[in-house]
């Protein structure tokens, strides 16, 4: 608690011994400066406050700089030497934490130049060179303040003409020189002058840019010059290690490649600047070791070319040497027709007569003679499957491989054997008949290479069991036919065989009409005369007795829901016989072909439908043919069906008609009949006409019979004329009118 009122009691001492600041003034020692020459002193001071803080602001920015200096508590601003850069506004501003205040401005006036002058020439020329008749203008500009007086002079002598510009109106070669400007500051007491600058060029100093050796250039200037920039692809060079710039010269120690270019000396007076034209610097370097191209193996009688190239700046002098003999003195060298014994070293040497400096190499060039010819040569013996044999190449000249190559049917590699010099051949054993293609031998040596004319190698074979394609079994008086084939190179001879007698001496065999005791075994033989092999195989014959004919016949008519038989006759012996039906085989097996059976050589229908209408065959076999039937008709009879009578249709003069019809196979017979007088037949046919009388009125009954079933069938119709008419009417009820009475379906049979 007591050390709470001693701090309390600490601040309020701080509080009530604080002094507002007031009345804050700001003194020079002097406010006309001359920039370089002199020192600015300004002093700031309160007329109360305490524990102050001084800032000191020029133009409202914070005052700072190399040669600033503050003193007395910072109360004391001191500028020394004074530059142009400090002319402006002076404040200080006071503070201490409770209050702050700020001084009236001081202004300094600071004197400076002439300096950084400058002339210049409009229009403007890099050469300063014009036209007589030109009218120009020379104007120079220096910083100064005040403002500087000009003066103008031409090769040293005053022209009596000031002020900043003078003009040449009309220009003649008299008023060509060199001209200055003076400019002169009357505060600072100071001078400035400019004139432009004439030349500049660049020139070497001492030898020849070589590689890796010390390059100098110097930069000639006419006229007054201040400082030298130089320049390389316009691009500013800067000194380092390698790059030494001293006064006008520009050393490269060593020069290298990249330093190749267009070399600028940019001079720069406090008038003009100019550059020079262009310097190119070239580095001689080489020769680097050369190199020789050309074939190192050379057929002999051939010339060949060697080349040897070095890199070097300027271009490298050549020379060619063979066995300590100068041979050419150009890069190319090409020799004459050449023998085995200009085998040996190639020598060029490169030169190069500015670095002082050559090289040499070797080539070592081999000379061979060509291979003339390449045959492939074979035995005496043809080439067999299961034997050996050999290809051999004959190479004339020398070979140092031989390969030999297979070639299929297409000319495409199949495969690629190789064997070393002094082998040359190609042996098999033993030989398989896949190794039937063309081959050739190619012969190598160091200068090139001859492949032989191909060789067709054809490998002989065989025969490998013959194939018999004919028949089995024939019928007696037939002609057959049986070929023969082998697998064979060259083709087989064949001959046949029978029953120990020779048939047939070529690859088929076709046979006289046969007859029964034809029958056995053929034995068909290949024969290879290469190969000296044969090989056989026998083919059974069967000859059975020929089926003369086939035919289908019946011995009843084929009335529906009757049974009815159908009978194959055939002449000649058979093994089977089958039915067909609209093309199709009658399959026995058929669960639902209950209407028909087979038995022997016969088709029973039990009964016989229409449904069995169609085109009938039946087929004979043996083991040679299937004899096929003529086609036989099948049409089931049936009816009378379904019979009607109708009309009466009335016609002109009062005549009646009636027709009676039935289905019916074939055609019914038609009797008509009148009251149920079965004795009398009144009209046979299907119509009948009657005038319409009172005398014709009665019941009127058609009978229809089938001629082959046998099968009768009646309708009856009654007529009912009125007597004295002009109409007939058929009674209805108890009108007048036709009435058509309709029998009850009751076969009745008339004989």
């Amino acid at each position: 608690m007591e050390s709470s009122v001693v701090l309390l009691l600490i601040l309020v001492t701080i509080t009530f011994t604080t002094v507002p600041i007031s009345n804050v003034t700001l003194t020079a020692q002097a406010t006309n400066l001359v920039a370089i020459n002199d020192t600015a002193v300004l002093m700031c001071s309160v007329s109360n406050g305490t524990s102050l803080s001084y800032v000191w602001l020029m133009n409202n920015t914070v005052v700072s700089g190399e040669n600033v200096q503050l003193s007395n508590g910072n109360a004391t601003l001191t500028i020394a030497p004074v530059t142009r850069h400090y002319k402006g506004a002076f404040n200080c501003e006071v503070s201490n934490g409770i209050s702050n205040a700020s001084s009236p401005p001081v202004f300094l006036n600071i004197s400076y130049g002439p300096s950084n002058t400058t002339m210049s020439i409009l229009p403007s020329e890099s050469d300063h060179i014009y036209r007589t008749g030109s009218n120009l203008t020379l104007s120079c500009s220096a910083l100064s303040s005040p403002a500087a007086t000009t003066e103008w002079m031409v090769d040293g002598k005053a022209l009596n003409k000031s002020g900043p510009w003078i003009h040449l109106n009309n220009a003649s070669e008299s008023d060509s020189g060199n001209y200055k400007c003076v400019l002169h500051n009357a505060v600072t007491s100071r001078f400035s002058s400019a004139n432009p600058l004439e030349a500049v060029k660049v020139n070497r100093v001492g030898g020849p840019a070589i590689l890796n050796k010390s390059f100098t250039l110097h930069c000639e200037v006419t006229g007054t010059v201040n400082r030298i920039k130089w320049w390389r692809n316009w691009q500013m060079i800067v000194h380092d290690n390698t790059t030494i710039i001293e006064n006008k010269t520009l050393t490269l120690n060593a020069i290298q490649h990249s330093d190749n270019g267009d070399y600028n000396c940019q001079a720069f007076n406090s008038v003009s600047n100019m550059t020079s034209s262009p310097y190119v610097v070239m580095v001689n370097y080489g020769p680097g070791m050369p190199t020789i191209m050309g074939p190192s193996l050379v057929k002999a009688g051939l010339n060949v070319t060697l080349t040897c190239n070095a890199s070097s700046h300027p271009p490298a002098h050549y020379r060619w040497y063979f066995n300590d003999s100068l041979m050419a003195e150009t890069a190319m060298f090409v020799t004459p027709r050449l023998t085995e014994d200009m085998t040996g070293n190639y020598t060029c040497m490169v030169y190069n007569n500015i670095t002082g400096q050559n090289k040499t190499t070797q080539k070592m060039l081999t000379v061979v003679d060509p291979i003339t010819d390449v045959q492939v040569e074979t035995p005496m013996d043809p080439p067999k499957e299961g034997h050996p044999y050999t290809l051999t190449c004959n190479v004339t000249g020398p070979a140092d491989h031989v390969y030999w190559n297979k070639y299929g049917p297409v000319q495409h590699v199949d495969s690629e054997y190789t064997f070393p010099m002094n082998n040359k051949t190609l042996g098999f054993n033993p030989l398989y008949r896949n190794d039937t293609g063309y081959y050739k031998c190619v012969a190598v040596n160091a200068v090139g290479n001859m492949t032989s004319p191909p060789h067709e190698l054809i490998v002989n074979f065989g025969p490998e069991t013959p194939v018999i394609s004919g028949p089995r079994h024939a019928e007696t008086g037939d002609v057959v036919s049986f070929n023969c084939s082998s697998t064979s190179v060259p083709s087989s001879r064949f001959s046949w065989w029978f029953n120990g007698t020779e048939v047939s001496n070529t690859s088929m065999f076709t046979s006289e009409p046969l007859l029964l005791n034809m029958s056995g075994e053929y034995t068909c033989m290949a024969y290879n005369h290469v190969t000296g092999k044969n090989s056989s195989v026998s083919t059974m014959l069967t000859v059975v007795e020929a089926i003369v004919s086939v035919k289908i016949s019946n011995s009843t008519s084929p009335i529906s829901s009757e049974n009815f038989t159908l009978t194959c006759e055939v002449t000649g012996p058979y093994n089977t016989i089958y039915w067909m039906k609209n093309n199709t085989v009658l399959d026995m097996n058929d669960m639902n072909a209950t209407e028909y059976r087979i038995e022997n050589n016969m088709l029973h229908f039990t009964p016989v439908t229409t449904d069995n209408d169609g085109t009938y065959q039946c087929v004979a076999t043996n083991m040679v043919v299937q004899f096929k039937s003529p086609m036989y008709t099948l049409l089931v009879n049936y009816g009378p069906l379904s019979m009607a009578i109708s009309g009466p249709v009335v016609g002109q003069d009062f005549v009646v008609e009636l027709t009676c019809s039935a289905d019916s196979r074939p055609d019914c017979d038609f009797f008509w009949y009148l009251n149920n007088n079965s004795s009398a037949v009144i009209k046979t046919g299907s119509t009948i006409v009657l005038p319409a009388t009172l005398a014709q009125s009665g019941n009127y009954i058609c009978v229809a019979r089938n001629p082959v079933t046998m099968i009768s069938m009646y309708r009856s119709k009654s007529i009912n004329v009125p007597g004295g008419a002009t109409a007939v009417h058929f009674s209805s009820g108890g009108g007048l009118m036709m009435m058509c009475l309709f029998a009850v379906f009751v076969p009745v049979l008339f004989t």
